[in-house]
């Protein structure tokens, strides 16, 4: 089976720094959950292109920290992950954590959704922060 790609794109003044760290980060988190790595798109932007997004497909009219749009087929992980990352630091303040663990949480939150975890009953949610936690602890180990 031929490896998809894992693509970061900025429609704000965001820069995502060691772009390969993150990329083999995330396809060895998907690889651990069992799954295979498909074309995946970050795209991060800033809270107004994301309410619009949220406004125009989802007809949530509410501020958000991701959005992602799931293509996967099978056991190929694909699809568009959009991320305000004014969100993000928001976020990161009101956890009191900063903006690079809350960014990895945000980022891993998408690929978990892809991977077909769910975070809407308070049980699925529990189960969703249990792996994040996982897959950014294979973070620091990869270095």
């Amino acid at each position: 089976m031929e490896k998809g790609e894992i693509n970061f794109f900025s429609e704000n003044d965001f820069d995502l720094l060691n772009e390969d760290k993150y990329r083999m980060w995330i396809e060895n988190s998907i690889e651990s959950e069992n799954k295979y790595v498909g074309d995946i798109s970050f795209i991060f932007c800033d809270d107004e292109y994301l309410h619009k997004i949220n406004m125009e497909y989802l007809s949530h009219d509410t501020y958000t920290d991701i959005i992602s749009f799931d293509n996967t087929v099978g056991n190929t992980l694909q699809g568009d992950i959009f991320i305000s990352t004014e969100r993000v630091a928001e976020n990161a303040d009101a956890f009191n954590v900063n903006f690079d663990e809350e960014l990895k949480r945000v980022l891993i939150h998408g690929i978990l959704h892809f991977c077909g975890f769910n975070d809407k009953t308070e049980r699925e949610k529990e189960l969703m922060r249990r792996k994040e936690e996982e897959k950014i602890k294979l973070f620091h180990v990869e270095q």
